[in-house]
């Protein structure tokens, strides 16, 4: 939606490139894989994975390289260096985050996490963040029927907590998650993270922001 909500019941947040710097460290880990493993991954490849569940993104691997790849060889080895990354270096909340789950605790307003990242990877993520004691539910791409960009996540999110899913704003950086949580009837507020939007997308949302700082500001100005 485009339209401003009359109410509002609770924000959706994303997970990866939305709340946590986690979408660069998922692809060191795909491109250092696929090194080890003797493949070139593009960029554009994987740009294209951006906010979409796991099992959609093996599969954009293997359109990309062809039914020989090592798709097991290769998960093990992403996880590994993924898993290895973080150990080494953390993951680093996004500028702003901090600030806009202190002003929805400041007003009481209900919050959970649509993630299309499987539970228990969500769950090592928020704790790594520091953050996953914030939010009252967490909803993950292994839970629901179809991952983004259909509106199943968003719509259970909603369920959890329950809200009607117009009376929710979600936060996305992806153009997956922007048509999964404008289908889903939520109002939608983009904030990019590695990819900026395409004007088809960008139309669906209501605002787009450079940074959570904004999203702070504008439900300041016209919520809270």
């Amino acid at each position: 939606m485009n339209t401003r909500p009359t109410k509002l019941g609770a924000v959706i947040f994303d997970m990866d490139g939305l709340m946590l710097d986690t979408e660069r460290i998922y692809q060191i880990a795909w491109r250092s894989a696929g090194q080890a493993l003797g493949y070139h991954l593009s960029d554009e490849l994987l740009h294209s994975t951006t906010g979409r569940p796991a099992h959609d993104c093996y599969q954009l691997l293997l359109d990309d390289q062809g039914a020989d790849f090592p798709l097991d060889q290769f998960k093990s080895t992403s996880s590994l260096h993924w898993e290895n990354h973080i150990t080494t270096h953390g993951i680093l909340c996004k500028p702003g985050l901090a600030e806009l789950l202190d002003l929805l605790d400041e007003y009481k307003i209900p919050r959970a996490v649509a993630t299309s990242t499987g539970y228990t990877k969500a769950l090592f993520s928020l704790r790594a963040g520091g953050i996953d004691h914030r939010f009252q539910n967490i909803v993950a791409g292994d839970q629901v029927p179809n991952g983004k960009p259909a509106p199943d996540i968003f719509l259970a999110a909603a369920h959890k907590l329950g809200i009607e899913p117009q009376a929710c704003i979600a936060l996305e950086d992806s153009e997956a998650g922007v048509i999964a949580a404008s289908t889903a009837g939520m109002h939608t507020i983009m904030v990019p993270d590695i990819k900026q939007p395409s004007a088809a997308v960008a139309v669906r949302a209501y605002r787009v922001f450079p940074s959570l700082h904004d999203v702070c500001t504008l439900l300041m100005a016209e919520w809270l």
